[in-house]
């Protein structure tokens, strides 16, 4: 769900009109629900979609229009980013929390055939990113990663000249690069998560101590299952995240700024609106 607000207004519309049936259809991909499972698997989602509508969006709304008020200020400092950031994580995790009851429902639920699948799934999406990130030179990998945050500024801000894309490659390139520790951090959440559901059908604790390992793993989420390991890396990632960023709007031109300001505003009306349905 935050995911689809920071895209856009128009992903925010479409995420909301069909987000019962994408999530759905997102887990399915995953789990392969049995016929039994479905129909209280959907009921899960619908509820979860009208709380977030209904007590989540305004709190949104509010959020988009403080970064709105540091556009129009006309520059953005990295704390700023990391303020920024911090109320995202804030609020995710409230999501998150808000889901546990029925995490622990499908997580008691699930079957071997079906871990075995997420497995194969989890197998599949590993053998994309390695085609896509761990393949081709240093400047190919930052060319690529480059090309992604371009993608995105210029879906906020408009085009940019090539002086300001200039600025902000190098901005880009400053960051940390090392896709093979992206890696071993999606391999540790993905074995964490296997043998948890394995452990969980197993043992078939209670509700309660199931209730306990999902949020255990949440936690450890948040701050990366293999931050021990490589503590600066993740901390130098974080702080280039932030100084890129401030680096995109301090460059923008007013016009730029007021591009960005307009889509933030359509998002901040998108928000009050949904939230008013019933």
């Amino acid at each position: 769900m935050l995911a689809l607000l920071l895209a856009g207004c128009s992903a925010l519309r479409i995420g909301y009109a069909n987000g019962d049936t994408f999530v759905y259809w997102w887990l399915d991909g995953y789990v392969d629900f049995t016929n039994e499972q479905k129909p209280w698997v959907k009921a899960h989602i619908d509820r979860l979609f009208d709380w977030h509508r209904k007590t989540q969006l305004r709190d949104y709304a509010q959020l988009f229009g403080q970064v709105q008020q540091r556009l129009q200020r006309g520059s953005m400092r990295p704390e700023d980013i990391r303020e920024d950031f911090d109320a995202i994580r804030k609020r995710a995790s409230a999501v998150l929390e808000k889901s546990v009851p029925e995490l622990t429902d499908l997580a008691l639920a699930i079957e071997p055939g079906q871990i075995a699948h997420l497995e194969r799934k989890f197998a599949s999406n590993n053998d994309k990113y390695r085609k896509e990130y761990l393949r081709g030179s240093v400047d190919d990998r930052q060319r690529l990663r480059f090309k992604n945050v371009m993608k995105q500024a210029e879906y906020w801000f408009g085009n940019f000249s090539d002086e300001q894309e200039a600025i902000i490659r190098k901005a880009s390139d400053a960051r940390p690069l090392d896709n093979d520790i992206w890696m071993a951090e999606r391999l540790r959440r993905q074995q964490d998560m296997l043998q948890m559901l394995r452990k969980i059908h197993a043992e078939k604790p209670s509700r309660e101590v199931v209730g306990k390992m999902i949020r255990d793993f949440i936690a450890h989420g948040f701050e990366n299952f293999t931050y021990a390991e490589h503590k600066a890396f993740f901390d130098g990632s974080a702080e280039g995240m932030a100084q890129m960023i401030a680096t995109i709007v301090n460059v923008a031109t007013p016009e730029q700024k007021a591009h960005a300001v307009k889509r933030l505003q359509k998002l901040i009306e998108d928000c009050h609106e949904l939230a008013a349905k019933t």
